[in-house]
């Protein structure tokens, strides 16, 4: 059974930083791209970061600030998030595709909410 487990999620000031993790088990980990999508109030879900073999990607609003990294050994993919803003109050969701796009996966999501 593939699973996808998100923590890390919580209540943040602006300008503060947390650490997203995501654990996979049941997959092959190395054969999948991992990304972090996340779907704001009222917004569609957008990609926020990706991680491939020696590969990184980010949307532009995050290039800088969050930093996507993958443990191989550990199976797990995090999302470090710094000078967080309120506009990236969202659910953070982990995803876990192969190249092929054939096996798609998704975790339950976190919770990420920047507010004083």
């Amino acid at each position: 059974q593939v699973q996808l487990v998100e923590s890390g999620g919580g209540l943040v000031q602006p300008g503060g930083s947390l650490r997203l993790s995501c654990a996979a088990s049941g997959i092959s980990f190395s054969d999948y791209v991992m990304r972090w999508y996340r779907t704001a109030p009222g917004k569609p879900r957008e990609w926020v970061a990706s991680i491939s073999d020696g590969a990184t990607g980010y949307a532009d609003s995050e290039e800088g600030r969050f930093t996507i990294s993958r443990d191989s050994a550990k199976n797990t993919v995090s999302l470090q998030m710094n000078s967080l803003k309120s506009e990236d109050t969202a659910v953070y969701y982990c995803n876990a595709m192969t190249m092929t796009a054939d096996r798609n996966y998704w975790g339950q999501g976190t919770q990420v909410t920047v507010s004083s």
